[in-house]
């Protein structure tokens, strides 16, 4: 391993040139051979990993030759402040967060709601909200919340079937956003 002092023009080197890595330690630059990773076997969960990185840049290079779907891509990432595709990678392994679902306004009648918060790192697509009766796990009714404002995070579902008074319903909210990730939680309620 050497040791390199950087003249001021390149105050900083990294990655590799031929058979040999620029790397820092300990705050200096130093200056080694390539590791050999030849003879390494790929575990189950690198493979994984591997496959699921693979369909994420597919995902990145449909969003850039897709115009309406790189706008709307370009938009967040300006927000961000990031590159484009770094965007559309992230967001394909960020799955959407459900910070909350409110269900202290139903009460097992027709047009009561369901208050759910769901973000994404550029959007979630659709809220899809199922009840189902815990006795005997029939489901009562399911349909997908609506936007109060676009963008907003904040989403309504307005119950569609009346319940009987004393049952115990399940509620099981189901995000997604655009690449397909979802998140899903749940609450329980007697009405």
């Amino acid at each position: 391993m050497a040791k390199v002092k950087l003249n001021p023009i390149v105050e900083e080197v990294s990655g590799g040139l031929g058979n040999l890595v620029f790397r820092t330690s300990n705050g200096k630059t130093v200056l080694c051979r390539k590791p050999d990773v030849s003879d390494n076997e790929v575990t189950e969960n690198q493979a994984a990993h591997r496959e699921r990185f693979r369909r994420a840049v597919a995902y990145g290079r449909s969003v850039m030759a897709d115009e309406d779907m790189r706008a709307i891509y370009d938009l967040a990432a300006e927000r961000k402040g990031m590159p484009v595709f770094a965007l559309t990678v992230a967001d394909f392994f960020n799955a959407p967060s459900i910070s909350e679902v409110n269900v202290t306004a139903y009460n097992g009648k027709v047009g009561d709601t369901i208050k759910i918060s769901a973000l994404d790192d550029v959007s979630v697509m659709s809220v899809h909200v199922a009840l189902v009766n815990s006795q005997d796990n029939a489901l009562i009714e399911s349909g997908d919340a609506v936007e109060s404002a676009a963008g907003s995070g904040q989403w309504i579902y307005t119950a569609t079937a009346a319940v009987p008074a004393g049952t115990m319903v399940n509620f099981t909210v189901v995000a997604t956003d655009r690449p397909g990730g979802t998140a899903i939680d749940t609450q329980s309620k007697s009405v």
